[in-house]
């Protein structure tokens, strides 16, 4: 540990005023996290980034404070959330199911990017596919009840009305029936008790029965047969991490969504419900610019 910590620094003195010393980490090695580092050095060839495996890492408190941490899996967020000292540090890819569990007193340097796809996109999405539509249904369960203002304040920006549901036991329908038969529509959250392998074909086919379309919750969920959703790949992850490094990390926010992503969507349910449904690349436009508004 005194060796990596006095490469850091050394590193940082031998480097131009405008480099970075970039550490990524996570719990484990594999070539798709590999492959993810070298492209961002591949973009920032002036920065000196590195990944290493969160067992060979010292305290955070340790490492140098000009350098800026990303981490990249749960175990790595855990190890940094120990110690309130360290450097700047971005944590990617969280749902907010599990930031919900974290402590409440977190490193004042930390800005976690979330894994789950915007409310504000969603409900866009929702209505430029569905311009008639006025009520949005969602599914909750006691994990999930939190997240029910920012899907509000969503819906109330777009427009639109929030009817919510809780669905405690998924093998009962009562809850799913009464939503759809109050609703025009019905919005998927990241959510794994609710949205997961087991319950998509009941969801699926009672919401089109009833002639419902579901939007999101992600782009899994729409190769299943949900309508649509906004979600962003792994070079979305880049643009977006590659964004973050280009400010100073006074300007990082506490939380975020990333902020580059795509839309992906079903012509075949979308056939099915006579909707017409304009190309990817177009919605994903729109999403942005009324976002940059």
């Amino acid at each position: 540990m005194r060796r990596l910590i006095v490469f850091c620094s050394c590193l940082l003195l031998a480097l131009p005023a405008w480099a970075a010393e970039i550490i990524f980490s996570a719990s484990t090695d594999s070539p798709a996290t590999q492959a993810f580092v070298n492209d961002l050095q591949l973009r920032r060839p002036l920065d000196h980034i590195s990944l290493v495996v969160l067992d060979q890492l010292p305290a955070p408190s340790q490492l140098p404070e000009a350098s800026r941490l990303v981490l990249l899996d749960r175990p790595s967020l855990d190890w940094r959330l120990a110690d309130l000292a360290g450097p700047p540090t971005l944590a990617l890819r969280i749902s907010h199911l599990e930031a919900n569990s974290l402590p409440t007193i977190l490193p004042a340097q930390l800005s976690l990017l979330w894994s789950d796809p915007s409310p504000q996109r969603q409900m866009h999405l929702a209505r430029l596919l569905l311009p008639n539509a006025k009520r949005v249904g969602l599914l909750f369960d006691g994990g999930s009840e939190f997240l029910l203002d920012e899907y509000q304040r969503a819906a109330t920006e777009h427009g639109m009305t929030l009817v919510s549901r809780h669905w405690s036991d998924t093998r009962d329908s009562r809850p799913l029936l009464d939503l759809l038969s109050h609703s025009d529509l019905l919005l998927g959250i990241n959510d794994p008790e609710l949205f997961n392998s087991h319950t998509v074909k009941n969801l699926l086919l009672t919401s089109y029965a009833r002639q419902r379309s579901i939007i999101g919750p992600s782009a899994s969920f729409v190769q299943a047969g949900s309508l649509a959703s906004s979600y962003s790949d792994r070079t979305d992850w880049l643009n977006s991490v590659e964004a973050l490094l280009d400010q100073p990390p006074a300007a990082w926010p506490q939380s975020a969504y990333p902020r580059f992503f795509k839309v992906t969507s079903n012509p075949q349910v979308a056939r099915s419900l006579a909707i017409e449904l304009p190309s990817n690349e177009s919605l994903a436009q729109k999403l942005a610019e009324g976002e940059a508004q």
